[in-house]
């Protein structure tokens, strides 16, 4: 009888060793080595043609001046953060915390896909075909034209879908609870998660269909799996937000046929999960109840301008080393921001205790949040009501003055829209007519100005 060979495989990171050891030495993390049955077949489509490939000029392909056809959903949230629709023959992948609301969200993609006459097929690996029903009875979709399936072996998915015809889009939920027969291993292992994915996307490709992956998210907020499933998808897609919240985000982090960072917000309600089509209005808080500490930004992500209240509070360190506590921004650039304050405009918030919180749950990314973090800052020092129709942007340097950021002509116009009449701004900046535009040139000049509001 044949010795099966064994092989020690790092479940973040792929990396294979002869030999089990503590620490991964590719990624660095502990305890995530499992013994895995060592693959000598090479997987379809990987072996050495006879015939050869064929080499030929950009220029030369048929349509590569027209766009690649889209499917639309008709979920303009969810079609904005694909780039515009689903590709046919693309691969998406969607990650978020467990209860987050990515099935219900595909579910109700494929619903609204197929009401336009296209093929749609949900299969799932973690629920059966009634519990799926009842779930999507209990969204109003008990009319839709969904072909569902509950099944975790690879080999019967694809043997199913190609004796039929393609559908337009495939939903697979899980990616980790799949498995096929040529691997050795467990579901949801380095090893079956890469197999599974390749012959999937592989089907995908050749039959043109959108195929859309739902992966598992671990603690620390990534993808289950092998980093290697997001190079080979064509988008990986997150959905943020907090299970006691009613909105959500889904935010695109890769995506080969339209812009990165573009952002979609749900309203989790009882009949799923609904658009919301001002999203600029749930970041912000009410203009009446507008107290010291409260400055709005306005910000931009992926293609789409957004206006959020970033709060602070600032007060005397009660014992030892003042505390600092960030909610929805980096707090390594807190820590720049107020050390600039201390040394360029001399205010001494340092020795204070520092709470920052960007409302809606929203996590802002961009330096140009910078002065409106500072503006919020000074106001709770100071004690001093930031105006109710005043927005702020720009990056601070090191040596205190405000750099111009991109898109501001964009930022303008959508705090035009939301009713503000004025925006603090770095010098150069201009705007739409009727917003008074007061340009700061340097911390310093924020402070005075804040002080003479």
């Amino acid at each position: 009888m044949a010795r099966i060979a064994l092989r020690y495989v790092c479940q973040s990171c792929g990396a294979a060793y002869p030999k089990w050891n503590g620490k991964c030495e590719a990624c660095g993390a502990w305890n995530s080595l499992a013994e895995e049955a060592e693959t000598t077949a090479v997987p379809g489509g990987g072996g050495v043609s006879a015939r050869g490939g064929r080499v030929i000029q950009l220029e030369a392909v048929t349509g590569a001046s027209a766009p690649p056809p889209r499917l639309l959903t008709g979920i303009a949230e969810f079609d904005r953060v694909c780039g515009g629709g689903l590709v046919p023959g693309s691969a998406l992948l969607v990650g978020g915390d467990p209860g987050i609301g990515k099935s219900t969200l595909l579910l109700q993609a494929m619903t609204a896909l197929s009401k336009k006459g296209q093929t749609s097929v949900y299969i799932s690996g973690e629920e059966g075909v009634e519990q799926t029903r009842l779930r999507a009875k209990r969204l109003g979709l008990e009319g839709s034209q969904v072909k569902l399936a509950a099944e975790t072996s690879l080999r019967d998915i694809l043997t199913t879908l190609e004796a039929a015809t393609p559908p337009a889009a495939l939903v697979v939920d899980s990616i980790q609870t799949v498995w096929s027969d040529n691997i050795e291993s467990a579901p949801g292992t380095v090893s079956q998660v890469r197999a599974c994915a390749q012959d999937l996307i592989r089907f995908a490709k050749r039959r043109g269909t959108a195929l859309i992956l739902i992966g598992h998210v671990t603690k620390d907020g990534q993808i289950a799996g092998p980093r290697v499933v997001e190079h080979m998808v064509d988008a990986v897609l997150y959905f943020e937000g907090e299970r006691g919240h009613q909105f959500r985000i889904l935010r695109a982090v890769k995506n080969r046929f339209g812009p990165t960072d573009e952002i979609g917000v749900f309203e989790m309600t009882g009949e799923g999960l609904s658009e919301v089509a001002n999203p600029s209005a749930l970041f912000l808080g009410p203009k009446e109840a507008r107290a010291s500490g409260a400055a709005v930004f306005a910000g931009i992500e992926g293609t789409r301008p957004l206006l959020v209240e970033i709060q602070a509070l600032v007060a005397p360190a009660g014992y030892g080393a003042p505390r600092r506590a960030v909610v929805g921004w980096d707090s390594a650039r807190l820590a720049m921001v107020l050390a600039v304050l201390d040394a360029r405009a001399d205010l001494g918030i340092s020795g204070h205790d520092v709470y920052l919180n960007v409302a809606g749950g929203l996590r802002i990314g961009e330096p140009a949040a910078d002065l409106a973090a500072a503006g919020a800052l000074v106001s709770s020092l100071l004690g001093v009501v930031v105006p109710a129709d005043c927005v702020l942007f720009g990056e601070i340097s090191l040596s205190g003055t405000v750099r111009p950021v991109g898109q501001a002509e964009a930022r303008l116009k959508e705090a035009q829209k939301l009713g503000f009449k004025r925006a603090l701004v770095p010098p150069g900046v201009n705007g739409p007519q009727g917003l008074a535009l007061t340009p700061v040139a340097t911390v310093a000049g924020l402070v005075d100005r804040l002080r003479a509001t």
